[in-house]
């Protein structure tokens, strides 16, 4: 009797150990790629390896995520492609257009002026961001966070005669995003618009083809055209703002601790960003102005009319590319007050 109950012992000790294996080797392993857009070193690029960090950790190196920035990868309506069909598992960049025009409304100019209201369109979980989602899982992407970078402003490489009066002729050529509403928004602020990728403008720039830029902002100029751009307009053109995605198929083929630990530290790494985006932009302006770069702030009533002009031009091109019905659809997501 004995023999058998020491040999039943072993038997399910044995068996316990098999199914502990079993339940180690279940948990899989992964190596992912995230792209983003900036140089090594830039905030973005300190906090997705912070984030790469944290997930290394908390799953003892089993999800192992490879940063890539710089487009390394492609620009960033190349990557978002890539991330839809798999190729790229993870980014954090600007939106893409080229699939779904509704997406021009993130990077819609003049929605918001002030960070207060910019938290409560562009957070997780707001009305605007919840419609946004919903449009990138018809291209296979599920949204895990958002990325707030900062409000736009214009790089020139020499100043207009008038760079507060948001209607004066400049008489200079500026890239602006191949987006019609970028275009209309530069004409309408006295400027020719001349529509390039963003890594082209460098070059535009060099051999005189542009003598500006619209579509970034302080941090974005500083870190990549500081010796070039001459004055910096912070007009607060747009609130940029990055979907942090992941291929859908991916996130929902994880096991459910992982994709909780993927969304919970995807909301952290947004968090994080809320909490410093505004100084973070208010240190760059500063940045710029120390390189020797010309700095103009504009007024509260100037920065209004700055808004009033361009939401005008924007807004009314926006309505003509999707169509009335969608229009309204969309900016009843807004939350202007």
């Amino acid at each position: 009797m004995k023999k058998c109950v020491a040999l039943f012992l072993a038997t399910l000790a044995f068996g316990t150990m098999l199914l502990a294996g079993c339940a180690f080797a279940s948990e899989q392993s992964y190596t992912w790629k995230v792209a983003h857009i900036r140089p090594a070193g830039s905030e973005i690029d300190k906090e997705i390896t912070w984030f790469a960090d944290e997930m290394r950790a908390a799953t003892n190196g089993r999800i192992d995520i490879k940063v890539y920035g710089s487009n390394q990868l492609g620009d960033y309506t190349v990557v978002q492609e890539k991330i839809g069909i798999g190729a790229v598992e993870m980014g954090i960049m600007s939106a893409a257009t080229n699939v779904d025009k509704k997406l021009l409304a993130f990077t819609l100019q003049y929605v918001v002026p002030t960070y207060a209201l910019a938290r409560k369109n562009y957070a997780s979980g707001t009305p605007f961001t919840d419609y946004v989602a919903k449009l990138y899982e018809k291209q296979n992407i599920k949204v895990l966070a958002y990325w707030p970078v900062y409000f736009g402003g214009i790089g020139l490489l020499k100043e207009p005669a008038e760079p507060l009066n948001p209607t004066s002729p400049k008489n200079l050529k500026v890239r602006v995003p191949t987006m019609k509403t970028w275009e209309v928004l530069a004409d309408a602020f006295g400027y020719q618009a001349t529509p390039l990728p963003f890594s082209e403008f460098f070059t535009a720039a060099q051999t005189g083809i542009v003598n500006g830029i619209f579509g970034g902002g302080a941090e974005n100029y500083y870190v990549s055209f500081k010796d070039i751009i001459k004055c910096y307009i912070a007009a607060n053109t747009h609130f940029e703002c990055w979907p942090f995605m992941i291929n859908l198929d991916l996130y929902n083929s994880l096991s459910d601790a992982d994709r909780t630990l993927l969304d919970a530290k995807a909301k952290e790494l947004e968090q994080r960003r809320w909490a410093r985006v505004e100084s973070d932009q208010d240190k760059y302006v500063d940045l710029l102005e120390q390189a020797g770069t010309a700095v103009y702030r504009p007024t509260e009533e100037q920065l209004k009319e700055f808004a009033r002009i361009g939401r005008e031009a924007s807004w009314a091109e926006f309505e003509k590319i999707v169509g009335g019905a969608a229009f309204k659809e969309i900016t009843s997501t807004f939350v202007l007050e």
